[in-house]
């Protein structure tokens, strides 16, 4: 629910075409401005990356993104870089993988911006708006199982699950119900006939469309989004050099939570004991914060971007520390718990 793009034209491309949220407190907690080699692992319209660009003649960039529109529209970007962006098409869990294949072993910066893009939203033909009509698609690879696929296949036990834990929908139960008689006349095809059905069974809050949560909740299970933020903060964790700064923007609560974990995780402010270890042996801090709680926009930016209202930023800074295991209790924030009735039901 944001823009990636500045809106102006960068020292390494064109204009991008909308505006990168938290953009100067993302450059000052990344602190572009020292050099060295940074990962913009949600490229977008190239927002992030044009300004670390800008910032220092000796940065690079490795950008990522699964959209591979995203990946054509950035070759120009590319081109005008002087060979300091490298722009790769992957997912940001994939992170560790993508640099190992670059030769890269540590780098000096990462910044995740998570969530949809302003342009994969405002384009009807991609399939995530309920505002506007298209095909009921939410694939930001363009490829794998769709929204579609979910809505006309799942149980209504799963999708119950999916409305209420990715999507916070209490309603959720109900909408399943409907769902499931819906289709049995006709399956779902179009953003317009879910967005209408939704909008029957919850009410109307003042600014808030009542298919939100519903639409957010299937495009975090196309895309597995949690699930590839666990694996992406762990990646990074992995990749930042001593000192190096790990900088994440979320949109909404559950990318919050995991995020929060994570750093308190990695400080040391939620234990650093683990099950994995001797009982008392403790695992050293691999971050220290930057960041006191969550940075959010100030007025003049949430008026002029009214996306970036929900946004908040939390950073940490490497240590010398070896990486944490994968931890466990991550990994659980990022899936879907399991019911009795998992599994598709072809109905």
């Amino acid at each position: 629910m944001k823009g990636r793009g500045d809106g102006r034209a960068g020292a390494a491309g064109g204009p991008t075409r909308h505006v990168p949220v938290l953009l100067g407190d993302v450059c000052e907690t990344l602190a572009i401005d020292r050099g060295g080699v940074f990962v913009d692992g949600t490229f977008g319209a190239g927002g992030y990356t044009s300004a670390i660009l800008s910032a220092n003649a000796a940065n690079h960039v490795v950008a990522i993104d699964r959209d591979p529109d995203a990946i054509a529209a950035g070759a120009a970007m590319v081109d005008a870089s002087g060979g300091r962006l490298r722009l790769l098409h992957g997912r940001f869990g994939q992170l560790a993988a993508l640099l190992e294949a670059k030769g890269i072993d540590t780098v000096d910066g990462v910044v995740l911006d998570i969530g949809v893009s302003s342009m994969q939203l405002d384009e009807a033909s991609r399939g995530f708006s309920f505002r506007q009509d298209g095909p009921l698609d939410m694939r930001m690879e363009r490829e794998g199982v769709s929204a579609a696929d979910i809505v006309n296949e799942a149980s209504e036990a799963e999708l119950a699950d999916i409305f209420f834990h990715f999507g916070e929908e209490r309603r959720a139960r109900a909408i399943a119900r409907a769902i499931i008689e819906a289709r049995r006349r006709s399956k779902f095809t179009s953003t317009r006939e879910l967005a209408d059905l939704v909008a029957t069974l919850v009410r109307q809050e003042p600014g808030v469309h009542p298919a939100t949560r519903v639409f957010q909740a299937l495009r975090i299970a196309v895309n597995d989004e949690l699930g590839e933020l666990v694996r992406a903060l762990q990646a990074a964790e992995e990749a930042l050099a001593p000192g190096g700064r790990l900088v994440v923007v979320t949109f909404h609560s559950l990318e919050d939570r995991i995020v929060k974990q994570f750093f308190a995780l990695r400080t040391g402010r939620a234990g650093g004991a683990s099950r994995h270890l001797p009982s008392g042996t403790s695992i050293p801090p691999s971050f220290n914060a930057i960041t006191r709680g969550a940075m959010k926009p100030g007025p003049e930016e949430i008026a002029s971007n009214p996306r970036s209202r929900s946004a908040k930023l939390r950073a940490g800074e490497r240590t010398t520390a070896p990486a944490h295991p994968p931890t466990e209790a991550l990994t659980l924030l990022g899936t879907l718990p399991r019911t009795a009735d998992r599994g598709r039901a072809r109905r």
